[in-house]
């Protein structure tokens, strides 16, 4: 064999050798390059909200009515942190197909429960909020039923985002607050907090207190 031969020969082995032994490593970088340039999109549950439609509150426990949704079951409060209500006039509305209520508690204005004192614990209850909450505004609430109070907008990873209250200053005392129990970032769960919200505010707009 002369030298020429024997020389391509050496290189050819050489280069297939090579070329196996980078295979490998080219194959990995494939690898690794498709999943830093090609990363998979972030996905989120969607979301299905029921169709709007009310219907009028007319419990025999509570002394007012209102219109909430059909898709809401009431459920009277039997026991409060395992006692028993203030009043028979406490309650849930349960939305179950989104995981979320909105929880009532009634008070009747007395010597007990004075007017000045049953505002300033709603001020109270949504100023807890002030430590994780981005922002609180207060609307307020002027009926031409005589009824008034305010509405609590709460924004940010807060227990309750919306929060009322409505009183006549002297007889009449009823918060509400919404509560969503999935521990889901604020951003996903906007879409149920303004439909929910909705709903409040149809709550409000139809509220009566009964003669």
């Amino acid at each position: 064999m002369s030298d020429i031969k024997h020389y391509i020969i050496i290189n050819c082995i050489a280069f297939i050798g090579m070329f196996f032994l980078l295979l490998p490593f080219s194959l990995f970088q494939a690898c690794n390059d498709e999943a830093i340039y090609t990363p998979k999109p972030r996905a989120f549950p969607k979301i299905e909200l029921p169709e709007k439609a009310y219907q009028p509150f007319d419990k025999d426990y509570c002394k007012f009515t209102f219109e909430y949704p059909e898709y809401a079951k009431v459920v009277q409060d039997t026991l409060f942190f395992d006692e028993r209500p203030k009043n028979p006039c406490w309650f849930d509305l349960q939305v179950l197909d989104l995981n979320a209520f909105i929880h009532f508690s009634y008070i009747p204005i007395s010597e007990k429960d004075k007017f000045d004192k049953l505002v300033s614990d709603a001020f109270r209850l949504t100023n807890k909020h002030n430590i994780k909450a981005d922002y609180i505004e207060q609307i307020p609430i002027k009926k031409n039923n005589g009824i008034g109070g305010y509405v609590f907008d709460v924004d940010g990873p807060v227990a309750s985002p919306f929060q009322f209250f409505l009183t006549d200053s002297t007889d009449h005392f009823l918060r509400g607050a919404l509560y969503v129990k999935d521990k889901a970032r604020p951003d996903s769960l906007a879409p149920i907090y303004a439909y929910l919200k909705t709903d409040m505010m149809h709550l409000i707009n139809t509220f009566e207190w009964e003669e």
